[in-house]
């Protein structure tokens, strides 16, 4: 048997091979993310990682550790899709748009396919005052939410690479808006008042709608809101007939074309990209 020292110092050297390849694999992960940019190919691409668990299983099949090693993979996964958020976004994504125009579900998505932090003004709203929004509404009313609302956002401004999820109306300040930019690029997320309705029709969470569970309503408080959104919009995109990957695939190629200068400061809307 091997002195314990000698099998230390295996270990130990081991561990430098380990971070080693770990660096090098970040490094290949950045390169693929430039040569997609590059190429004008499709960032997220899940199937990839389906192939990637399959290619793990198959080297490890029947290894003593196989179990083990798997979660090592898997830690090295999600290391992944860090880097690759990193080389994506420098700032936060801030996403806005009428209740059921798909925050929720797009910040889900983006958190599960880049492994980032997402947060939800309501959920944080909700957390500090220890009861649901319609409870908040009933009680208090809507300007003492919308005074929550703000002190949510500003609680965000230092962090970064984080996906915010923002109420329907929380644009309607313009300090708000101000404090979002501050750390963050706005993403506002369109629908149209039929998919809107289809969406939240079945929901008891949306206190602005009680009563009004309808197109005409829909449409009317839509274009009320219309102007402060598009104002506050970096980059704009329609969300009705499509699938959630494609939205966070338009969401990323956007942003990444606002980065790369191609339409100077302007928003960036499928009509400019068309162009």
């Amino acid at each position: 048997m091997r002195a314990i020292t000698e099998i230390r110092e295996d270990i130990a050297s081991c561990d430098k091979e380990l971070a080693r390849l770990l660096a090098r694999r970040m490094d290949c992960i950045g390169e693929i993310i430039d040569y997609k940019k590059l190429n004008g190919m499709p960032i997220l691409q899940p199937e990839q990682e389906a192939r990637q668990r399959k290619l793990w299983e198959g080297i490890l099949d029947g290894n003593l550790y196989e179990e083990e090693q798997l979660e090592v993979f898997e830690c090295i996964l999600q290391m992944s899709k860090k880097v690759q958020a990193k080389a994506l976004f420098a700032q936060n994504i801030a996403l806005i748009g009428f209740m059921g125009a798909g925050k929720s579900t797009v910040s889900h998505c983006l958190k599960d396919m880049l492994a980032m932090e997402e947060v939800e003004t309501d959920t944080m709203i909700v957390e500090a005052e220890g009861m649901a929004i319609t409870d908040i509404f009933a009680k208090y009313g809507e300007p003492y939410f919308r005074n929550c609302e703000s002190k949510a956002i500003i609680g965000l401004q230092d962090r970064r690479q984080v996906i915010i999820s923002c109420g329907g109306g929380a644009v309607m300040r313009d300090e708000n808006v101000e404090n979002l930019k501050r750390s963050s690029r706005i993403v506002l997320l369109t629908a149209t008042p039929k998919t809107i309705l289809e969406r939240v029709k079945d929901s008891n969470e949306r206190p602005i709608l009680n009563g009004h569970m309808n197109v005409e309503y829909i449409a009317e408080l839509m274009e009320k809101r219309r102007k402060k959104y598009e104002e506050a919009a970096d980059i704009v995109i329609a969300t009705d007939g499509k699938t959630v990957i494609e939205i966070c695939e338009e969401l990323v190629q956007k942003w990444n074309e606002m980065e790369g200068g191609q339409e100077g400061n302007g928003v960036i809307t499928e009509a400019s990209m068309e162009k």
